[in-house]
């Protein structure tokens, strides 16, 4: 029973939860005026790159353009957008402000198309809400327009976009370009269509597969795209792949990104690397500590605490894009190691490899487990590596704030008892939890000493926060 004038459901009175004398033949629903995308579709241009087909995505909102968040972001929301502006099918969808940052709202985040939209409101997003990015990754989108894109096929360890074999696509297939007359010039303006800064050099990069594209490619460097350069006509050359022309652009040190996949926090999981616009892992060949601390460096998580393999955190799923890794340590970022080209490996999931970062919070790692979303289950800790309950006794609403709190869900509505989310199989680390409910971290209770309790997994303690509810 609400008012109106709330600005959360949660401020509206209601029965107590859980309480209720329906079915879900009667669940509520709503539609709000926000998103009838297909009454009003919102305006979608390219900004910053080569052509109108090309660039940063700016959506118009509120009479006001704004960026898209890469979060999320791949070929099935460039494809929608590039249909959208009228620029044929989608060729790459970059992140990490490829085509430089916006400066005005970010309007969108986690959009999620399935590639048949005509529009890019009608796919699934965050739009209104607060969105968890910045404008340094704001997303690209390269379309095929009404004239050819070229890609760079990279061998250089860290999978920039910016160096390696250069590709044309004609004729709906990608080819190479011979290297006869080519120079800097030529590679000049590869880099500026890319949006990949200045030319550095114009190696070779490795043999290609398909056709030979072009040839003879005579440019003055002041192109903005190497369609305006001379050549000769598609397909005739007198070349073979062993001449297939390269280049390496000066935006070539941006490190792939990194997160930390199924683990208590984000400073501990999985370890999986964004390559090619998609997350895959990293297999445990080779995988030690060292490899951990450049892991924990790169991600700002303190040092490193173990290197783990056998997929201890669980099987990824999708791409394995790194095998025989081999740091130093003292690389600033893990994509500055040696390793196997990306995507070689001999290797599956179930040696998928993690780490365990010191992570200079202090915090006790923390998760909810076998709730409908991340805020509300059975509490669980992080311990010798492994993760156990809490016992339900002395358990109450102060202590269930403070883990609230530190997952950041809002405030503690009830602190069910008695395995209320179902019974733990694994330890029962923590028991007599003592809280004031002032808390910021459970790390800052008063806590037993780890593994004593007399419990079992029947009284697992349980928490709902307001957060997701």
């Amino acid at each position: 029973n609400c008012t109106g004038k709330e600005d959360t459901l949660l401020e509206c009175l209601a029965r107590p939860w859980g309480t209720h004398n329906c079915d879900h033949g009667e669940d509520a629903g709503v539609v709000c005026s926000g998103n009838m995308a297909t009454i009003r579709p919102a305006q979608v241009w390219l900004v910053n790159g080569s052509s109108r087909c090309s660039g940063r995505v700016e959506v118009l909102h509120d009479q006001q353009w704004g960026t898209v968040c890469d979060n999320g972001w791949d070929l099935s929301d460039g494809e929608v957008v590039c249909w959208q502006t009228g620029c044929r099918a989608a060729v790459s969808a970059p992140g990490l402000a490829h085509f430089g940052s916006g400066s005005n709202c970010i309007w969108l985040g986690d959009v999620e198309c399935t590639g048949a939209e005509a529009t890019l409101s009608e796919c699934r997003s965050r739009m209104g809400e607060p969105i968890n990015c910045i404008h340094g990754e704001d997303a690209g989108v390269v379309c095929s327009g009404n004239y050819y894109f070229f890609f760079l096929h990279g061998i250089i360890p860290g999978g920039c976009l910016c160096a390696g074999r250069v590709e044309v696509l004609h004729r709906h297939q990608w080819g190479t370009v011979c290297d006869d007359s080519w120079d800097e010039e030529d590679a000049a303006v590869v880099c500026r269509q890319l949006g990949c800064g200045t030319v550095v050099l114009a190696p070779w990069f490795g043999q290609g597969h398909n056709a030979i594209w072009l040839d003879d490619v005579n440019c003055t460097g002041k192109e903005d795209t190497l369609l305006e350069c001379l050549a000769r006509p598609w397909g005739t050359h007198n070349c073979d792949h062993g001449e297939d022309a390269g280049v390496v652009c000066s935006a070539t040190n941006t490190p792939a990104r990194l997160r930390l996949e199924n683990g208590p926090s984000r400073c501990a999981g999985r370890v999986e690397v964004l390559h090619h616009h998609q997350w895959g892992t990293v297999c445990d060949n080779g995988w030690s500590l060292a490899e951990a601390v450049v892991v924990c460096r790169q991600l700002g998580c303190g040092t490193a605490v173990s290197a783990l393999g056998l997929a201890h955190f669980g099987q990824g799923s999708g791409h394995i894009w790194l095998d025989n890794v081999n740091c130093t340590g003292t690389e600033a970022a893990l994509s500055e190691c040696q390793a196997r080209p990306w995507g070689s490996h001999s290797c599956d999931h179930r040696e998928d490899a993690g780490v365990v970062c010191s992570d200079t919070s202090g915090q006790l790692p923390l998760r909810l487990v076998n709730g409908s979303n991340s805020c509300l289950g059975r509490v669980e800790v992080f311990h010798d590596q492994k993760w156990g309950t809490v016992c339900d006794d002395t358990w109450d609403l102060h202590d269930a704030a403070a883990v609230c709190r530190q997952l950041g869900c809002g405030m503690a509505l009830s602190a069910p008892s008695s395995a209320h989310f179902g019974p733990g199989s694994d330890p029962i680390w923590l028991d007599s939890v003592y809280c004031t409910g002032t808390e910021s971290t459970l790390t800052e209770c008063e806590l037993g000493n780890w593994g004593e309790h007399n419990c079992g997994h029947s009284e697992d303690a349980s928490v709902v926060c307001s957060g997701n509810t």
